[in-house]
C-alpha cells in the first residue's frame, strides 16, 4: 500500500499551483526549486511517479512533466488548499460593483454575476429562487382579443409572470370584476412558497360554482405560481467558455443549449462552497469546473452563484470572491441578519 505522506502531498499541491499558474506540464526540477519543498529533483520525480500511479497526476507526453487529474484537483481542493483572506480593497471594490440595501434583489444578483465574469474571466452561473419567498402583490386579468385574456401575476420582489388563456366566450365587466375581486381577496399577500395544490383546487371549485368557464383562468394562475417556485437559471459570459482553448467548443455549445439541466445539480442541498468537475458526467463540458455557493434570504436558500471555467482555474483567487459575494447578498437580502464571513467555515462536498 502506498502511503501519501506530507511530502508527497506538498509535491501534489506544488504541481497543481504551478500548473494553474503556467498552464504547462510541471517537471520535477521546477518543483524541487520551490522554497518549501527542500528535496532533490530525483526525490520529487519519485514522488510524482507515485502520485501518478495513485491517479492524482498524469503525464500528457512521455518527455513532459505532470499535470493534475480531476482526482488530484479534488484532493487539492478538499485537503491541501489554503485560501487567502480577501483584501479590504477588494471587498470595497465588490461592494461598489454589487450595490447596497436599496438595490433591487434581481439587480443585486445580476451585478454579482457581472462582477464575477469581469474578475475571473469565466462564465457566471446563477440560479435565483428568490421569487418563491416573495408574496403575491397583484393579479390582473386583461382582455386582449376575442375570448382571449392575459393573466399578470406580480410579486413583492418585482417578478412578473404572464399567461394567455382562451375562454369559451367573452366575459362581461361584472364577471371580470367578480373574478378579479375574488382572486385579489384570496391570493393578495400570500407567499408564493405557501401556494399549495389543495388551496388552488379549492379556488377552482369556488370559481366554477359561480361560473365554470372561469376555471381556465384559475388554472393559469396555478401554472404561473408553479413557475415561480422553480429556480431560474442563467449563464452569463458564455463567450468566455467559447474562447477558452482548454475546452471543447462543441461541448460548450451543447452546454449552452441545454444549460437548464444544471438546475437539478444546483438544487442539491449543500453549505459553503461546492466544486464540481465536468469530468465524470457532472455536467456537459469536459475538462471544466464549476464553483458555486448558495445565498440565502432570511434563513432560507434563495439561489446559487458561481462560475464555470476550465479545470485549471485559480481556485485560491476565485473562491474568496464567490464566498464574499454570496455572504454579502445574503446580508443585503436578509435585512437585520448578521452574516459573518469566515474562511474556515467553507465546506467542499464531493462532486
Amino acid at each position: 500500500m502506498i502511503i501519501v505522506d506530507d511530502r508527497k502531498l506538498k509535491v501534489l499541491a506544488a504541481v497543481v499551483d504551478e500548473y494553474i499558474r503556467t498552464g504547462e506540464p510541471v517537471g520535477s526540477k521546477a518543483v524541487s526549486k520551490l522554497e518549501h519543498i527542500k528535496v532533490s529533483a530525483a526525490t520529487v520525480r519519485n514522488d510524482m511517479a507515485l502520485l501518478e500511479q495513485l491517479g492524482y497526476l498524469e503525464q500528457p507526453h512521455t518527455s513532459a512533466g505532470r499535470i493534475p487529474t480531476y482526482q488530484g484537483y479534488r484532493l487539492y481542493i478538499d485537503e491541501l488548499m489554503t485560501l487567502p483572506e480577501l483584501p479590504e480593497e477588494e471587498r470595497l471594490r465588490l461592494d461598489e460593483l454589487l450595490g447596497d440595501e436599496n438595490t433591487p434583489e434581481d439587480l443585486l444578483i445580476q451585478n454579482a454575476a457581472a462582477a464575477l465574469t469581469e474578475l475571473t474571466q469565466c462564465a457566471a452561473v446563477v440560479t435565483n429562487s428568490a421569487p418563491r419567498f416573495s408574496v403575491i402583490s397583484k393579479v390582473e386579468v386583461i382582455p386582449t382579443g376575442k375570448r382571449l385574456y392575459v393573466i399578470l401575476l406580480i410579486t413583492s420582489n418585482g417578478s412578473i409572470k404572464n399567461k394567455a388563456c382562451r375562454l369559451e366566450f367573452d366575459l362581461s365587466h361584472e364577471q371580470l370584476d367578480f373574478f378579479t375581486h375574488y382572486i385579489d381577496e384570496n391570493l393578495s399577500g400570500i407567499s408564493v412558497d405557501e401556494l399549495s395544490e389543495e388551496m388552488l383546487d379549492k379556488m377552482i371549485t369556488a370559481v366554477s360554482a359561480y361560473m365554470v368557464s372561469l376555471s381556465p383562468l384559475v388554472k393559469g394562475i396555478c401554472e404561473l405560481s408553479e413557475d415561480l417556485k422553480h429556480q431560474q437559471l442563467t449563464v452569463s459570459g458564455s463567450e468566455k467558455l467559447l474562447s477558452c482553448d482548454e475546452l471543447d467548443k462543441m461541448e460548450v455549445v451543447r452546454f449552452i443549449q441545454h444549460k437548464n439541466e444544471l438546475t437539478d445539480l444546483l438544487e442539491d442541498s449543500f453549505s459553503g462552497i461546492q466544486v464540481k468537475f465536468g469530468a465524470g458526467g457532472s455536467f456537459a463540458i469536459g475538462n471544466s469546473s464549476m464553483i458555486v455557493s448558495k445565498y440565502r434570504k432570511k434563513g432560507k436558500d434563495a439561489g446559487s452563484l458561481g462560475i464555470i471555467g476550465p479545470m485549471r482555474v485559480d481556485y485560491k483567487k476565485i473562491i474568496p470572491y464567490i464566498e464574499y459575494l454570496t455572504h454579502k447578498i445574503t446580508a443585503l437580502m436578509s435585512e437585520d441578519d448578521d452574516t459573518i464571513i469566515e474562511s474556515d467555515e467553507l465546506e467542499f462536498p464531493d462532486s
